[in-house]
């Protein structure tokens, strides 16, 4: 058990300690990413806002009245604004995952030395995606305040949805970049339930669609991105803070420490046949 305890514990420890090399590395990642192109980093910020547009087009012009309503039903705002809200985090997470999934495919190179804490590569990928989000909160509330909100207290607690949803997407990365180096099916399987989960969370429809299926609705509710997902339209529209829900809050994090410890006892048991498996 000490020992289990161990390779748990060493995994933050040696993150902590590699900070600067991480942020570093991090910030390298994002502006070679689109190194060679012409308008080179605009690349990272246009698909998300294209994406946003895209969906007010569809939903705020095209779709019918009536049809709309279904899946606004319970909602009291703009229904764009609310699905900006939820497409936010689920943006992130799809392209924090994919990317944490393969950082230790595409730094191979570094795998295969020594002397390299190779336990720091998933992290860098997934801040280096973090800008391209902090980029889309931003353009979010220039929405928000566009459509007449005003600033207010519970929009402090965007930071900390975004942090809930950087730990636990770190918590799976540790897991899945491991396992894909030897089942490289693994990525076109999370590409499959990325597609899922863009309509189980929900995103694109309110819960309160299924108020008279209970069971369903707790079930959805198990969702650790719900969590995140409606925190960010708590925030911003129903004005209710995290602490008011206690019970959410604890089993979200119960659940991303018990992944990061899973997580990290999988990249410990493995890391010693990556360099042979690249």
């Amino acid at each position: 058990m000490k020992r289990v305890l161990s390779k748990i514990v060493t995994l933050p420890v040696e993150l902590w300690q590699s900070r600067k090399l991480i942020w570093k590395l991090a910030k390298n990642d994002f502006k070679n990413r689109y190194a060679g192109s012409y308008l080179g980093r605009v690349w990272a910020f246009t698909q998300p806002v294209v994406t946003v547009l895209l969906y007010w087009f569809v939903f705020g012009h095209l779709m019918m009245a009536d049809k709309k309503e279904i899946l606004t039903v319970g909602v009291e705002a703009p229904y764009v604004l609310w699905l900006t809200a939820g497409l936010v985090p689920w943006f992130y997470f799809s392209e924090a995952i994919s990317n944490g999934t393969t950082s230790l495919l595409e730094y191979s190179y570094l795998v295969k030395k020594v002397v390299f804490k190779i336990s720091i590569i998933p992290i860098v990928k997934l801040i280096a995606a973090s800008f391209i989000h902090i980029f889309f909160v931003a353009f979010m509330l220039v929405v928000y305040f566009c459509y007449g909100y005003r600033p207010d207290w519970y929009l402090l607690q965007l930071p900390y949805y975004s942090f809930c949803l950087f730990m636990l997407v770190l918590a799976l990365s540790y897991a899945t970049c491991a396992i894909v180096i030897f089942f490289r099916d693994l990525m076109q399987i999370i590409n499959i339930f990325l597609q899922i989960g863009m309509w189980a969370t929900p995103i694109l429809w309110n819960i309160s669609l299924l108020d008279k299926e209970p069971i369903l609705q707790s079930i959805i509710k198990c969702n650790p991105i719900f969590y995140v997902v409606n925190g960010y339209r708590n925030a911003m529209f129903t004005k209710t803070w995290f602490w008011q829900e206690p019970a959410a809050t604890a089993y979200f994090w119960i659940l991303t420490i018990v992944l990061f410890g899973f997580g990290a006892l999988i990249f410990r048991r493995l890391k010693v046949h990556f360099a042979d498996m690249l």
